[in-house]
């Protein structure tokens, strides 16, 4: 099996770790759990609930997700010690062009195909927006979490008017090409003066009014920390990054954002939503690595969303250690749409999928156990006999099915963390 030959070749990618010094007093708990909220934008999405002539309100499977993670926090008795969320929190914009696109000389142009899905709306605010802030009120105060902006979240959206549909559609790069700007109403949920951010010890800096965000949390016996940063991060992003890993040195870091690796693996932008093409002072992913990730090393993974797949790659860094870069988003999913009697939807739903990565640090060689779980099924994927049936052909259709499920339950060692973090303290 393709996949997991890459998995074994990627965990002994660094050194065995030699054995520490044990003197240190052992911490309570060897084991942590990091939920990662993957792109939600469908199940808010004022098109698909009932009052719309949908199926059914698709928006109680965000209220489900967020209400299995605060029921799971440790605050709560239970084990999840962090979220991630990767963007796109909901689906349409509220612009047709935001001013600093115009300002650089953009326009939008004419794509019947995208403004069919996508025409600007006030519904952004009266009805996605806050099904989103009520979802996040059910783990507020509960465990500390990160939110960014994917494409979906910025105010305007639009087709570029100098790339413009082609007449045959037979590949994403015939459908135009899109630019994102403006982060009013992302900031009107999640900025870093909102209730959910605003004076938790835990959110430590912020950028661009929150929309780049840096957080500490414990657990395992390591102070870790996190930094999220917005949808093809700009020059100005990815400076204010170096000053946070250099106000805090050592710490082990995990990066979040929105668009990083493609379906197959690549570090390279959609060809639909690529800011960089458009706008130099925005990052491509592979720039985004060179320019930051791979240059400090106390980065030791990554995590994104935005492309409808999941996948596993790791990369020594500039010092010859491991980063390992996961892709989650199962936004395309519409198993839910079928066991309705429905039609298909263009945009997907989500079957309220998200991952859970278990990290286990109590051997020498830690370790990070992957699982993908459904809040709307209440299985694991490794429970569902027809998994590979369900997805495999949207997402990885020249995978075999033990490939295919091997993508959503796997596990990984951490070869190199104890030799370039220590061992577990109490803490």
């Amino acid at each position: 099996m393709k996949f997991a030959k890459n998995l074994l070749a990627a965990c002994a990618l660094a050194a065995l770790v030699p054995m520490q010094n044990a003197a240190a007093q052992a911490p309570a708990s060897t084991t942590f759990t990091i939920a990662v909220i993957p792109d939600t934008q469908n199940y808010v999405d004022f098109n698909h609930q009932k009052d719309a002539g949908f199926a059914f309100d698709a928006a109680p499977m965000l209220l489900e997700q967020m209400q299995f993670v605060a029921d799971h926090a440790r605050s709560q008795g239970g084990d999840i010690d962090f979220v991630m969320t990767l963007g796109d929190a909901w689906q349409h914009q509220t612009l047709p062009i935001d001013p600093r696109s115009q300002a650089l000389g953009l326009k939008r142009g004419n794509n019947p195909m995208i403004d069919a899905f996508l025409a600007p709306t006030p519904k952004v605010l009266t009805v996605e927006a806050p099904k989103v802030r009520e979802a996040y009120e059910l783990i507020s105060g509960k465990v500390p979490f990160s939110a960014v902006p994917g494409n979906h979240d910025y105010d305007a959206q639009f087709p570029d008017s100098n790339h413009p549909p082609k007449p045959v559609i037979k590949s994403e790069e015939d459908i135009g090409m899109l630019h994102v700007g403006g982060l009013d109403n992302w900031r009107s949920v999640f900025s870093d003066q909102s209730d959910f951010f605003k004076d938790k010890p835990w959110y430590v800096a912020s950028h661009d009014g929150g929309a780049d965000n840096a957080q500490i949390f414990t657990a395992g016996g390591y102070k870790f920390l996190h930094i999220g940063l917005q949808f093809d991060a700009p020059e100005a992003s990815l400076k204010w990054a170096e000053e946070i890993v250099k106000r805090y040195p050592g710490l082990p870091t995990i990066i979040s954002t929105h668009d990083f690796l493609q379906t197959g693996g690549a570090r390279e932008p959609n060809p639909i939503v690529d800011n960089h093409a458009l706008d130099p002072d925005a990052n491509t992913p592979q720039m985004m690595w060179d320019k930051f990730i791979a240059r400090h090393d106390q980065i030791f993974m990554v995590l994104c969303g935005h492309e409808h797949a999941q996948w596993f790659r790791t990369d020594p860094n500039r010092f010859g250690h491991p980063i390992y870069q996961l892709l989650s988003d199962y936004q395309g999913r519409q198993q839910t749409v079928k066991d309705a009697g429905a039609k298909s939807t263009p945009e997907g739903i989500g079957d309220g999928w998200m991952r859970l990565m278990t990290f286990d640090f109590a051997n020498s060689v830690p370790k990070v156990k992957v699982r993908t779980y459904s809040t709307h099924y209440k299985k694991f994927s490794s429970e569902v006999a027809d998994y590979a049936k369900w997805y495999k052909g949207q997402e990885h259709p020249k995978m075999d099915d033990a490939d295919f499920n091997a993508m959503d339950d796997f596990s990984f060692e951490l070869t190199d963390f104890r030799a370039r973090f220590g061992a577990p303290k109490a803490l």
